[in-house]
């Protein structure tokens, strides 16, 4: 995956998704919602992806 290929060179990459395979191969998740325009923009969850999953707050974690 080019995204992997950037991150092991050293850099650091933020990336707006919603593909849940991206997701997963994330280091770190900043989850935004609970919806989008004017009921959303907090933020509901951060952390690892395995940290997300055990979060009560998120709505992706069903999905991971």
């Amino acid at each position: 995956m080019l995204l992997q290929r950037i991150v092991d060179a050293g850099n650091t990459v933020i990336v707006v998704e919603h593909n849940e395979q991206v997701i997963r191969a994330a280091d770190w998740i900043i989850e935004i919602g609970p919806e989008g325009g004017a009921k959303g923009g907090n933020i509901i969850a951060t952390g690892t992806p395995a940290e997300i999953k055990e979060s009560n707050g998120s709505i992706i974690r069903m999905f991971l």
